[in-house]
Order: C-alpha cells, then structure tokens, then sequence
C-alpha cells in the first residue's frame, strides 16, 4: 500500500509539472497507457490471492481516479494558459488610425432607410420597432389573415420547432405586425413608420429570403384615402427628388386594408435606363389602403371612433429603383468592388434641406 501511494504522488507531482499538453499527453500515456505504470500495476491483479486484491484492487482504483482528475484539471489550467498567450499575441490596437486605402462606405439600403426616416419625419411620423420573431397571432390573425391564407403555408413563411403548448413562432413576414404593437402601447393620434428586415421564403434577382420593408400608419378620427394619396404623392416627389411625379391608385386586395390599393409610379424606360417622373409607362412600387376595422379592433382601438391608412413597400427595392441596381442578391454578397461603386460616403447624412442622395 505504501508503495502504491509513494507511486501515485510521484505521478501527480508528473502531472502537475508538465509544462504543456504534449508534456501532460506524455505522461497520460506514461501512467494510463496500454503500458503504463499504473496499467501494469493493475494487471498484476489477476495474480495476486483473494485478499491481497481486496486492498490492492480499490488502492489502484482510486489512484487511477485521483490521477485521471489531476490530469483534466491540469489540461483545463494549461488550456486557459495557451489561450491568454495567444489572445496577447494577437492583439489589435483599434486606436491605430485606418489605413488611407481603406475607404468605409454606407450600404444602400442603409443610405435608404435614413433617406425613407427623413422624409417621412419631416411630415410628422416617429420610428417605430419590432422583434423580427413574431407569434402567430401579430404577423397573421390580429392583422385580419385567415388561417387558409396562402401566406401562413410553410412554403412561403420561416416556421420555428412547435412548442408543447402548440404554438409555432416565426420570422415575421411584414414589418406590418409592428403596427399592432404600436397601437396596443399608444392611443390615437399614432403617426409611425416601421422599417425593418422581414423574410420570406423567396429567390431570385429581384426576391431573397431576408429582405427589408418599411410600413407606416396613421390612425385618427379624421384621416381619409385623400390624407393616404397625398402624404405618398408627397414622399415619392422627395425621394425620387423629381418635382413632377404620375401616380394611379389600382384598386385591390389585402386582409388588413379596405379598401386596399396598388400604387404605380410614371416612368420611361429606353436604352436599359429607369428614369421615374418621365414618358408614358408605369411601375407598381407599393400597396396601401384604409386599415381593416378588424385589424383596429386587434390592436385595442375602437373602429366606430378612429380610422385610418397604412402602406407598404420594399426598401431593397426603392434602392434598385433610385440608383439603378439590377440585382437585389448584390445587397447581401458582401462584395466590396459593389459596395465602394454603389456605397455612400458616411458623412453624407440624407436631409431635406441639404438634399438626400448628394
């Protein structure tokens, strides 16, 4: 006994001086090896009389456990200690000035969404925000979508693991169900606009499956289909900063809004050109109507004394239009020849007064 515990210090004493993991694998190996000491020590078990292994047996036992601890512990401490070296030697002085060849940019849909902010602040609306997983009930019942609508399908929406209760959350499909949340927080007057990413299961040069929107809402006891055409009249003209924009409202279907409508723009194409407020064609660049009695009462606003409008439209989509770029999956290719061609300085900050895309 005395032997096997004058061995088993000694391996310790091994253990706990080896300075590296190659040098604590040498002496695993040594001592818990196929041939090591207390391997062999072990072995020799078989030959040893009744009682004999009845001391010798839980002796070697426990010091193959004290030294199979001893060993992790260690390679844990030596582990920590290889990490702070490496974490000192590859330390970065983010205090050093950027290099002059490397120029940041804004992202577009950056520079857009401060475009879409300015404008729509200046006529009085404030920013509102939600949590891109949503329950069933914000993104689809409360804004009035039955439970057959094709959009509530798997094919169409990112669906989370059910949960016991049966509840499935999902990554929201509009920034629509921010209004919900705007109206259950604050009554009437409300006056926001909700930008932000949403996803859907879509792609191709003109649809990915995270993308971004932006929706506004106004919600009082007066406003009208004339208040809903001319605050977009309003925001297309300081957008596409042109002074004389064509506009037609379509007349159309959406559960939230009715009546609901699809709005075109005038704009000329020749020569692979865009250009918006010329020539005789049309481009559809947003859906809008009167909020959906339902949807207010979803919302906790009584329909018999507020009305309202609400619209939609894709911010990726504003940028391919203004700045004439062809492909919506160059947005998120984090490809930096795109970005310094179609980025914006970061001082250049979108203002009315001072102009929007200088």
């Amino acid at each position: 006994m005395t032997d096997i515990e004058a061995r088993a210090r000694e391996m310790l004493n091994a253990v706990h001086s080896a300075s590296d993991m190659n040098a604590l694998e040498s002496v695993r190996i040594s001592v818990l090896g196929k041939k090591g000491v207390l391997t062999e020590m072990m072995k020799g078990l078989g030959a040893m009389s009744a009682e004999e292994r009845k001391i010798m047996g839980p002796a070697l036992n426990g010091a193959k456990d004290q030294l199979t601890a001893a060993i992790a512990a260690r390679a844990q401490t030596l582990q920590a200690q290889a990490l702070n070296i490496r974490l000192a030697q590859e330390r970065i002085d983010i205090s050093l000035p950027a290099r002059p060849e490397i120029r940041g940019a804004i992202h577009p849909v950056s520079q857009v969404i401060d475009e879409v902010i300015a404008i729509f602040g200046d006529m009085g609306f404030s920013v509102a925000e939600g949590p891109d997983i949503e329950s069933d009930f914000y993104n689809f019942t409360a804004l009035n979508i039955p439970p057959e609508h094709p959009a509530r399908q798997m094919h169409d929406t990112f669906y989370f693991n059910e949960k016991p209760d049966g509840e499935r959350l999902l990554l929201r499909t509009h920034t629509s169900p921010v209004q919900i949340r705007s109206m259950e927080k604050t009554k009437p007057p409300l006056r926001i606009i909700a930008p932000g990413r949403t996803y859907r299961c879509d792609s191709d040069m003109t649809h990915t499956p995270m993308f971004h929107q932006v929706e506004g809402l106004v919600i009082d006891e007066t406003a009208h289909m004339g208040h809903l055409k001319g605050c977009l009249t309003e925001f297309c003209k300081a957008f596409f900063e042109v002074d004389n924009v064509r506009m037609r409202f379509r007349p159309s279907h959406f559960p939230f809004t009715e009546p609901s409508a699809e709005v075109d723009i005038g704009c000329r194409r020749s020569g692979g050109e865009l250009r918006i407020g010329e020539g005789e064609d049309w481009l559809e660049i947003l859906g809008c109507g009167m909020v959906h009695p339902k949807v207010l009462q979803h919302g906790g606003i009584d329909p018999d004394k507020y009305q309202g409008f609400a619209f939609g439209m894709g911010i990726d989509r504003l940028a391919m239009l203004k700045y004439g770029i062809p492909d919506l999956r160059d947005f998120f290719e984090a490809d930096l020849r795109w970005l310094r061609h179609y980025g914006f300085a970061a001082l250049d900050i979108p203002s009315l007064p001072g102009g929007l895309s200088r």
